[in-house]
């Protein structure tokens, strides 16, 4: 697996990296996008060098390095990075690295076409994810399927401004931020005083 860089902490990383782009913003979405082999570092760093703002979901792991127990921040996915251009970039992208790093959109089965991830929704999945030292969850949509939460918007603490469904899951009340047919993450125990309904 890609080692991380040594040279920025572990909040920076945390983030998605935003750079400068001389392409139109008003063009530019959220994509998901799929790399093989656990490359997503690799990914990322040549997503950087072309100054493409995107977003890995890290967290905190404990590894064994030189007979040591070792906490070291990790991909919290593998094989999963999300992408913030346009599509012509992209694609332009791809080809640059078919012989040597395929990468593959996430694509809507029904419509055929790559998912889009509104930027809303992505902000408040970045609020989430981005938060290493929190105990967040990553959920499967088939376990989501099992419960059915009302829409809010958390009022306090570190997970302030972000927008999902507050449900029950694994014995906690919980905010979850679901990316259709892509991934969802579920923040650590929410207590109703610091959510907000929001009416659809």
């Amino acid at each position: 697996m890609p080692r991380l860089s040594t040279n920025k902490s572990s909040e920076i990383q945390c983030k998605p990296d935003k750079q400068l782009s001389t392409e139109n913003d008003v063009d530019k979405c959220w994509f998901a996008i799929r790399v093989s082999y656990s490359r997503e570092l690799a990914l990322k760093a040549i997503l950087d060098a072309e100054n493409i703002e995107n977003f890995i979901p890290m967290r905190y792991e404990y590894i064994m390095k030189s007979g040591k127990r070792v906490r070291k921040l990790l991909p919290a996915i593998h094989n999963l990075v999300f992408v913030y251009s346009t599509r012509k970039r992209i694609d332009v992208l791809k080809d640059k690295l078919e012989p040597s790093m395929p990468i593959r959109f996430i694509m809507n089965r029904e419509h055929c076409r790559p998912v889009v991830i509104p930027e809303a929704q992505m902000r408040s999945f970045i609020l989430v994810a981005g938060n290493c030292d929190e105990a967040v969850l990553y959920v499967e949509p088939a376990e989501l399927h099992l419960v059915k939460g009302q829409k809010v918007r958390i009022t306090g603490g570190v997970f302030e401004g972000v927008i999902g469904e507050f449900v029950r899951i694994r014995h906690d009340r919980r905010v979850v931020v679901n990316i259709e047919g892509v991934m969802a993450v579920a923040t650590t125990f929410i207590p109703p005083s610091l959510v907000e309904p929001i009416k659809e």
